[in-house]
């Protein structure tokens, strides 16, 4: 797996015209969790076979993680990266949050996207959550994120939304 962190930093503008100070603004961030890819699936890394020029893009005007150790499995590694704490300590460092699992990332960690907001960031999630979802309170919209584009469980088909354990999740995919 690779992480990909890019940081683009907005302008900061210090003056205007009538003399006044403006306050800088803050960077945008825009972070890439990206499971299963390979190190030489991205172009920035050498890959000919996939050209990735966007990524390769938010790469280079950004901060690429190439020594970040992660769990070899996506729960673990997700509520790593969202906690800040090592997978031992939140109970996710075993295996992937089934849907079927009545449980996910304890409701008692912060996550990124609730310190982002506090600083007056919005947080938007796309893409597999992965973390829980037996009750609403462990889903995306609960832990911080504004909206969430994507599906719970660790795949779902893109046609009938079906899990690997069958069970249809379309029904909880937004949550206001």
């Amino acid at each position: 797996m690779i992480i990909l962190l890019s940081l683009i930093l907005a302008s900061f503008n210090m003056g205007n015209r009538n003399g006044v100070i403006a306050q800088p603004q803050k960077p945008h961030i825009i972070f890439i969790l990206a499971d299963d890819l390979g190190w030489n699936d991205v172009s920035f890394h050498g890959s000919k076979q996939i050209p990735t020029p966007n990524i390769d893009a938010l790469a280079y005007d950004g901060i690429i993680l190439n020594n970040y150790y992660v769990s070899p499995i996506c729960t673990p590694t997700r509520s790593a990266i969202l906690t800040g704490r090592y997978p031992i300590h939140t109970g996710q460092q075993v295996s992937t949050i089934l849907g079927s699992c009545p449980y996910g990332v304890p409701l008692n960690e912060t996550l990124m996207p609730q310190y982002l907001s506090k600083q007056g960031y919005a947080s938007h999630a796309i893409g597999k959550w992965h973390l829980g979802f037996f009750a609403k309170e462990y889903t995306p919209m609960f832990r911080g994120f504004d909206t969430h584009y994507g599906y719970y469980c660790g795949h779902e088909d893109y046609y009938d939304h079906r899990t690997v354990e069958g069970v249809r999740t379309d029904a909880f995919l937004f949550y206001n």
